[in-house]
């Protein structure tokens, strides 16, 4: 039981808006929302997971998508906004620094 905790809580991560948009690179952020067609130019640090999730809905729904991927299906989107909300909101004070320091994270080319 532990164990299926545990691989349940490291699935939901891996697709988590403050995991993609704050732990990893702009970069990885940016070259996903593109990949999914969102029509979001920048996404702001400060509750940036929250808007990367709006950002995936934001996108057009993609059938037989490999499931081990990020997707942007509503329900799963829907879940991720308020783990997401809650993990930005701890993340507060270093996302207004790196707000200030380094501005948004852009995705348009």
């Amino acid at each position: 039981m532990k164990t299926q905790v545990m691989l349940l809580a490291a699935l939901m991560l891996t697709g988590c808006g403050t995991v993609q948009t704050v732990m990893r690179g702009d970069e990885v952020a940016a070259k996903s929302l593109k990949d999914q067609k969102s029509y979001c130019g920048a996404v702001p640090r400060i509750y940036s997971g929250v808007t990367y999730d709006f950002c995936s809905l934001n996108a057009p729904l993609e059938q037989g998508r490999d499931p081990q991927t990020y997707t942007n299906d509503p329900a799963w989107v829907l879940i991720d906004v308020v783990m997401s909300g809650a993990l930005d909101t701890l993340l507060l004070p270093y996302t207004i620094y790196r707000q200030n320091a380094d501005g948004s994270i852009f995705v348009a080319e």
